[in-house]
């Protein structure tokens, strides 16, 4: 029992770690800063979090960041190479460039160009755009059990662009939730994570019939398939004390953009890809820190593999 409460200890601080970085990619971010936050002495926590992740700190900083710049890439054309690496903590664009290169084997404009050049051509013959750069990877999110209960949003005007799509602008309260994290491949694995640890989870804590959500933290067409994330997530009362390895965290409120899915594992894909490559390069907005998912409000449908749930990104002015 001791063993088991010191690695959801660890766990806990080595998340919080990890949703700092996400947050703060535009920032400096220190060994001795993140060390502090994880209550760990800056001596050992560089090795700790090197033996939690397989990455060093910094392999683990640059990898996310030049992800996190080729998926605002690909979706905001109008954003400079240079602002694209600023946004992400890189000094100058040759720095961003060179790592940009050896993680994508492209410069980031070749990159964006193919990108472009493949939404085109997808457009064209009334498909969505997934960029290839990552090509034996799944592009897809899963299905999950369905909520029974209302998270209040209002929707904004829609606006022409957004017709087409049935996207509405919405305002989001902030939501605290509990998790459980799959590390690994989106698709299939996700549906089983849900079914076989997830359910019999929400179960055992009396949570069935609380709003849920999925956080896909990375897009699997960019990050490699065993290092993408996925938390698994309910709405929980404040008093609720998590357990089971599960860990608390916010959903940030704000503004953001939302579109209702219905279909399987495999077609929530092309969903996610018509919002972010096709839907948001001309909405006039951009991409924030704050994470996209899914929202399984209380009439969403779940029948013969079929599903349905809102897929949300969250929005800012240019």
């Amino acid at each position: 029992m001791a063993s088991q409460d010191s690695w959801v200890e660890y766990a806990k601080r080595m998340h919080r770690v990890l949703e700092y970085i996400d947050s703060h990619l535009d920032q400096p971010l220190e060994l001795s800063a993140l060390a502090e936050i994880a209550h760990f002495s800056a001596f050992h926590f560089h090795r700790l979090f090197s033996a939690w992740t397989g990455e060093t700190l910094g392999e683990y900083l640059r990898r996310r960041r030049v992800e996190v710049a080729a998926m605002r890439l690909a979706a905001q054309p109008s954003l400079s190479v240079l602002n694209a690496a600023l946004s992400v903590g890189f000094g100058s664009g040759e720095a961003f460039a060179r790592a940009f290169k050896a993680r994508f084997g492209a410069s980031p404009t070749m990159w964006r160009r193919e990108a472009n050049d493949q939404r085109t051509r997808r457009n064209a013959q009334g498909g969505h755009f997934t960029p290839d750069r990552n090509p034996n990877q799944p592009n897809s999110n899963p299905d999950q059990e369905p909520s029974r209960t209302r998270v209040d949003h209002r929707a904004s005007d829609s606006q022409s662009q957004e017709a087409l799509m049935k996207v509405m602008l919405i305002d989001r309260d902030p939501i605290r939730v509990a998790y459980l994290r799959h590390l690994g491949p989106y698709g299939q694995p996700l549906s089983a994570f849900w079914q076989e640890v997830v359910f019999p989870w929400l179960v055992t804590n009396d949570l069935l019939g609380r709003p849920r959500y999925g956080i896909s933290y990375d897009d699997p067409s960019i990050t490699a398939a065993d290092k993408c994330r996925y938390d698994a997530c309910v709405e929980v009362p404040a008093n609720f004390v998590a357990n089971g390895g599960a860990m608390m965290t916010t959903i940030p409120g704000g503004k953001y953009a939302a579109s209702r899915f219905r279909g399987n594992a495999l077609e929530i894909g092309k969903a996610w890809s018509a919002l972010l490559r096709d839907w948001l390069p001309a909405s006039g907005l951009q991409l924030d820190a704050r994470p996209c998912f899914e929202y399984y409000p209380p009439d969403a449908e779940c029948d013969a593999g079929a599903f349905s749930c809102d897929i949300v990104i969250p929005v800012a002015p240019l």
